[in-house]
């Protein structure tokens, strides 16, 4: 079954590119991303760039209006994504303990749904 692992966290955690933190914490999400692709299980993700960079679009009544920013002000934001291939959500659960910053953040787990045709 496809899960997709929603990384939410405090903007606030983020480290600074070009510091040894940041770079310490990029070397953790290297590993993490290729111990999943080794056991067959990444089938994609991407990191996102900061909510300040969001855009949220609504239609009412047949009127397109755009705000920037995230639909909703929360103090996690959504950083990034996973879609893993996993043959039970418990095993979705052992693999989203196992990402970087699920000890300061959240990861969410939903399953993708499948249409046929």
């Amino acid at each position: 079954m496809k899960y997709g692992l929603l990384l939410y966290d405090d903007p606030a955690n983020a480290n600074d590119f070009g510091t040894p933190e940041m770079d310490a914490e990029m070397q953790q999400w290297f590993a993490f991303t290729e111990e999943l692709t080794n056991a067959g299980k990444n089938l994609g993700g991407e990191a996102l760039n900061p909510v300040e960079t969001a855009t949220t679009v609504r239609v009412r009544d047949g009127k397109t209006v755009t705000v920037d920013g995230p639909f909703a002000e929360t103090k996690e934001t959504l950083g990034g994504f996973y879609i893993i291939e996993a043959e039970n959500l418990d095993e979705a659960i052992a693999w989203a303990a196992k990402i970087p910053s699920a000890p300061t953040g959240s990861v969410e787990i939903r399953p993708i749904m499948e249409f046929d045709g």
